[in-house]
């Protein structure tokens, strides 16, 4: 009986929210949108990233029906949850944390409007101009990245489309290559 004390505790099985949402995180880190894209490699760039796949996968899941919704509504808490605590990890006092999860909530849904009017409309101008603006904040080395990241954003729309939606909501998306829009 005493021994079942030493023992540690296995790990909770993660949720599928929580597994949907290391993989957004995990694409968001690919190395080649810092290196080839010339994203921000800095914590507001990452962030962005985040916000791009996960507003990419929400939209896919927008009419898949309730399971899909309920789905996307418990990635949009666990991504929350963890900035949450990413923020708390890098010393922002309990007390802090809700003003600062305020902007970061606003920039969320900011961005995921102008993401979704863009690709509504198939517009890659409009949505490489809102690329600017978001993810490399309107500096002007970016060049062409922009366009060459929206490119890749239509890319990454037109793959989630093709992909079953039972899939996307037990497992989650499959993103495509990078290279294909950096070159």
């Amino acid at each position: 009986m005493i021994f079942g004390l030493l023992k540690r505790r296995a790990a909770a099985e993660p949720t599928p929210a929580e597994r949907i949402y290391a993989a957004l995180v995990l694409e968001a880190r690919r190395p080649e949108f810092y290196r080839d894209l010339t994203v921000p490699d800095t914590l507001p760039g990452r962030f962005e990233l985040i916000v791009l796949h996960a507003v990419l996968y929400l939209r896919r899941l927008r009419s898949e029906g309730p399971e899909a919704a309920a789905r996307a509504q418990e990635v949009v808490e666990e991504m929350f949850r963890s900035l949450d605590a990413s923020l708390r990890e890098m010393g922002v006092g309990d007390l802090s944390v809700g003003k600062k999860m305020k902007p970061i909530i606003r920039a969320f849904y900011d961005g995921a409007a102008q993401y979704d009017a863009a690709l509504d409309r198939r517009d890659e101008q409009a949505l490489a101009a809102a690329l600017r603006r978001i993810v490399y904040r309107d500096d002007p080395a970016a060049a062409d990245a922009p366009a060459r990241l929206a490119t890749y954003v239509i890319l990454a729309a037109d793959a989630l489309q093709s992909q079953p939606a039972e899939g996307l909501i037990q497992v989650g998306p499959a993103f495509p290559a990078i290279q294909e829009a950096a070159l």
